[in-house]
Order: C-alpha cells, then sequence, then structure tokens
C-alpha cells in the first residue's frame, strides 16, 4: 500500500479506536445475570451484532434508541421484559467507553502526517464524551446521526467525502469491521484497513458477521501507525 497518497485516515470509532466489547459486556451480563441469564462473551457478542444491524437498518433513529432495542430483544430472546434502568444501561454507559492502551500514541502518531477523521454509528452528543478519551483533535467527524443513517449504508461514507472535499482514493479508511466499515468503503473505491482487534469473538466481534477483503490487515492502529508513518 502506498501512504504517501492518501492525505486523510478516517476511524471506525466503536471497536477499533475504543474498546466497546468492554463496555457491552460487562453491562450486559448486569442485566442477564438479574434475569437468571448467563450466556458466553461469545454468544453475547454474536446476539448483539444481530440485534444492533437489524435495528439501525431500519428507518433511522437515534443510537440510544438502537441500544435501547438491542437491551429490548435480549429480554425477548431470553424471555424477561427489561427494566426501564437496564432498557437505558447500554447508552448510559457509553461514555465511560475507554480506548484501546495502543489508540492515542498512535493517532497522535498518525496527525503528525495525516488529517484525522471518525465515520461513527454514534449520536453527536455521545461521541463528544468518547472524544474527551482520544486525545486529538479530529480534522472531521460524521456520525450516524449527521447522514439520518447507519454503516454499512454507503451514505454516510458519501457524507463524509462530501464534508472533507475528497475524492474517494485520496481517502483510507480503518475498521474493525468487514460489515460496517470494509465492504463499503471499497465499494466507493476507499481504500480500507481492516483493524483485526483480539475479541471474545475472534474475526468478528460484537457485529454482524461479513465477508471481504481489506486492502491491509493489521492486529490494532498501532500497527497501522507504525506503517503509515513509514510509508
Amino acid at each position: 500500500m502506498d501512504f504517501a497518497h492518501f492525505t486523510t485516515i478516517s476511524f471506525d470509532c466503536y471497536g477499533t479506536l475504543i474498546d466497546w466489547e468492554s463496555g457491552i459486556l460487562p453491562t450486559l451480563r448486569a442485566v442477564l445475570n438479574h434475569h437468571k441469564q448467563n450466556p458466553s462473551d461469545a454468544a453475547m457478542l454474536e446476539l448483539y451484532g444481530e440485534f444492533e444491524a437489524d435495528a439501525e437498518a431500519g428507518p433511522y433513529q437515534s443510537y440510544r434508541r438502537v441500544l435501547e432495542s438491542v437491551v429490548q430483544r435480549f429480554g425477548k430472546h431470553f424471555c424477561f421484559t427489561p427494566a426501564p434502568d437496564e432498557l437505558r444501561s447500554l447508552h448510559e454507559s457509553v461514555p465511560s467507553w475507554l480506548p484501546f492502551p495502543d489508540t492515542v500514541a498512535a493517532l497522535r502518531q498518525l496527525q503528525k502526517r495525516y488529517k484525522l477523521a471518525v465515520i461513527s454509528n454514534i449520536d453527536d452528543d455521545l461521541f463528544a464524551e468518547t472524544r474527551k478519551h482520544l486525545g486529538v483533535e479530529f480534522d472531521f467527524v460524521i456520525t450516524a446521526q449527521q447522514a439520518r443513517s447507519y454503516k454499512p449504508s454507503l451514505n454516510n461514507f458519501q457524507l463524509a467525502l462530501r464534508g472533507m472535499g475528497l475524492a474517494p482514493d485520496r481517502l483510507l479508511h480503518a475498521g474493525q469491521s468487514i460489515y460496517h466499515d470494509v465492504g463499503p468503503a471499497q465499494s466507493l473505491g476507499i481504500a480500507s484497513v481492516w483493524v483485526n482487534r483480539k475479541s471474545a469473538r475472534p474475526g468478528v466481534g460484537a457485529v454482524r458477521a461479513a465477508a471481504g477483503r481489506p486492502d491491509l490487515e493489521v492486529p490494532d492502529v498501532a500497527s497501522l501507525a507504525a506503517s503509515a508513518v513509514q510509508g
């Protein structure tokens, strides 16, 4: 990959920069344990990925509502009715989700050479809380709330390209999800990096499984930074 060709690197946020499994799993487990359910971490992530994707595929609703829908679907799946505080538990936990250990240093390294962007399935105010943990100021932030749609919709990436004023071949997009990020980016001519983080559900994580071949696969953002700055 010729990194010199790119002016901007965009990132998925949750799962790529932010360790969302460490936020999702204990939050859901607390709800499920209260209702005497104890699935494995991998099973929870698989269900989460399907429930979230279903909620995001319909008419646009806020990410808060998406996460409440996920909890409702867990209740339906395991035959219990979540209490109001349980419905709110996932979205209320988002501001406490922290970056992976390599994220901040890697972003700071990349920012010396590239403009940085986030393209995320999130509400503006929830990302504003997450942004405090990331240690850099992004040049562009494109949320699902702004797009009124959720990745893998091409609309989110098209909005990003217009906002950045970039041709697709000048943008490199990095994400943990083949389904949400690699596939749609490549369909628009945007080079993609699969950040294949360690997960309780290896190779997939808390997303819907999908087939796709990224231009580059790395285990973390630090590895991407090392290659991109050298390249």
